[in-house]
């Protein structure tokens, strides 16, 4: 089964990355974009018995850093 997990920065962290995105993409030619949040996203082959808790602990302890980071994790129909 596929998993995914988005990670996020939290709202009111300052995302460096995004803005960065926005001004290329301005730079581009490209109008109509307000703004840019950069994320990351990880894609798990797992097995059916990884259970909910298994991958919360996953994101929790290694995907995200939960001081300025959420996450959200979606099992993917195969």
């Amino acid at each position: 089964m596929k998993v995914r997990v988005y990670v996020s920065l939290k709202p009111g962290v300052l995302d460096p990355q995004g803005r960065a995105i926005h001004h290329a993409i301005e730079g581009l030619g490209f109008s109509g974009v307000k703004a840019v949040r950069a994320g990351r996203l990880f894609e798990l082959d797992v097995e059916e018995s990884v259970d909910d808790a298994a991958l919360d602990g996953m994101a929790r302890q290694l995907l995200a850093n939960m001081v300025i980071e959420s996450y959200r994790i979606e099992r993917v129909a195969a």
